[in-house]
């Protein structure tokens, strides 16, 4: 009995020490910044760079940030997430980066005269200019200049000499948040009837804003007989999602979006606002007969396409009326989207995120009714910026679509076959925060960073 009893006794050691693990290390603040908060901040902290501190930057005003949030602003509340002291190690942490950014070791910058090599082919990144601050949208005129936008304020025109003339004329904008001068196109008959757009956030009353579409007339370096076409209702006092990149159909109607302007659960669902969908009008803003929503009660007839979060990118593929989006999740779940006349894509009764904060608000990625996204990252990219790849110059790229990450400071390569994405590949690695990527007239390609802002352009050799 004893000799049974010790081998009874020994065989439970042996299962409890089979089973013994060692404690999980609990994230440090580098981890819990990685995972947290360098998607909207910059993994290398770019965000906090020249930032204007509405709330201040001493550490007991991170500490209420973290913990508390400003979610009007975007900024949600960790305090079921960290506990005070991890809050105070990720303050430090902020801040001594913030202080001295080289004491992490971050990545050095790919700028003008280096090169990057890809599958044995080398391209040249030429810095075409570094004047604009946040370089958001770019449109390219007949002659070879560029249109360029600013988020805090302001329209550019950049010369072939590399001269950087401010445009008059712009509209007044709410540079607060995510908020700002947003995109620019160019009527199809420009060089006709001079027609550009461009989508920015409106201000209100009091703290109020919204996003909206004005159109003018490039005469020189001035906008004139300059007016909105198109206002978003409601007007918000959050600071962000307000979408909008803009690109006209092959049918000749213009597509833009509108972000949910964080009202998560009362706008995208709801055919009776803006916020949240993909919109399609008129070169003067009226409403097609077609649209799939002229006929809805209560519906706004621009409407196009439902239950999108907050489109950064929107283009036309060429040589189809296909018109691609991509969006940003929450944490995870940015998705990439061939939008179609009154679909519902989902958000956010759908979603492969989460909150910001870890916690969840659907357990559901697929529902009757409701449109699967073409693709999805998982953990978020922040994409922004979108253009297919067309021309000569990058014969293993053509047809591709090139996709700019924010988070993670590259530009990623979609590899698209009959309309669906096939493979990804990760380029221009530490190139900076994309904030735009697209194709020029002369098939180079464009990339636009902010914090540094600069404008690159790819060049093979």
């Amino acid at each position: 009995m004893k000799i049974a009893g010790l081998v009874i006794v020994i065989g439970l050691l042996t299962a409890s020490f089979a089973d013994y693990r060692e404690p999980a290390v609990p994230p440090g603040p580098k981890e819990n910044y990685e995972n947290f908060c360098g998607s909207c901040h910059g993994v290398q902290m770019e965000a906090f760079v020249d930032r204007q501190w509405k709330y201040g930057k001493e550490r007991e005003d991170l500490f209420r940030s973290i913990k508390v949030g400003y979610p009007d602003d975007g900024m949600p509340s960790y305090d079921t997430t960290f506990t005070d002291q991890e809050v105070y190690a990720l303050v430090d942490y902020i801040q001594k980066g913030i202080e001295e950014r080289a004491a992490y070791d971050f990545a050095e910058e790919s700028v003008a005269g280096q090169t990057y090599t890809h599958q044995g082919r080398t391209y040249r990144l030429e810095v075409i200019t570094e004047g604009v601050d946040i370089p958001w949208g770019q449109a390219f005129l007949p002659n070879g200049d560029m249109l360029i936008t600013n988020r805090d304020g302001g329209l550019y025109r950049l010369t072939a000499q590399r001269d950087l003339i401010e445009v008059a004329g712009a509209p007044k904008v709410h540079a607060q948040g995510q908020g700002g001068m947003l995109d620019v196109v160019l009527h199809p008959a420009f060089a006709e009837n001079e027609l550009i757009y461009l989508s920015y956030s409106k201000p209100g009353k009091g703290s109020t804003s919204t996003t909206a579409l004005f159109r003018a007339r490039l005469v020189g370096n001035e906008l004139r007989e300059g007016a909105d076409i198109f206002v978003a209702e409601p007007y918000e006092t959050t600071r962000h999602h307000y979408g909008s990149r803009m690109a006209f159909g092959a049918d000749g109607y213009l597509y833009f979006s509108v972000g949910d302007r964080g009202r998560r659960d009362k706008n995208p669902q709801s055919l009776d606002n803006h916020a949240g969908k993909v919109h399609r009008i008129t070169d003067d803003g009226g409403i097609p007969a077609d649209n799939p929503f002229v006929d809805t009660k209560g519906a706004m007839p621009s409407i196009f396409s439902y239950g999108h979060r907050n489109i950064q990118g929107l283009t036309r593929e060429p040589g189809t009326d296909k018109i691609w989006t991509h969006e940003h999740g929450p944490r995870g779940g940015d998705e990439v989207n061939i939008v179609e006349a009154g679909r519902n894509y989902g958000w956010p009764v759908i979603s492969y995120g989460i909150n910001y904060n870890g916690t969840t608000f659907t357990d559901r990625t697929a529902a009757p009714g409701l449109e699967q996204p073409l693709h999805y990252w998982v953990p978020s990219i922040a994409p922004c910026g979108a253009d297919f790849v067309t021309g000569d110059r990058y014969p293993d790229w053509t047809g591709d679509l090139l996709v700019g990450s924010l988070r993670f400071e590259y530009v990623n390569l979609c590899r698209v076959d009959e309309g669906q994405i096939v493979g990804e590949e990760k380029l221009l690695p530490n190139v900076g925060r994309v904030r735009n990527v697209r194709m020029g007239p002369d098939d180079y390609i464009y990339v636009s960073t902010e914090q540094p802002g600069r404008i690159i352009r790819v060049v093979p050799e």
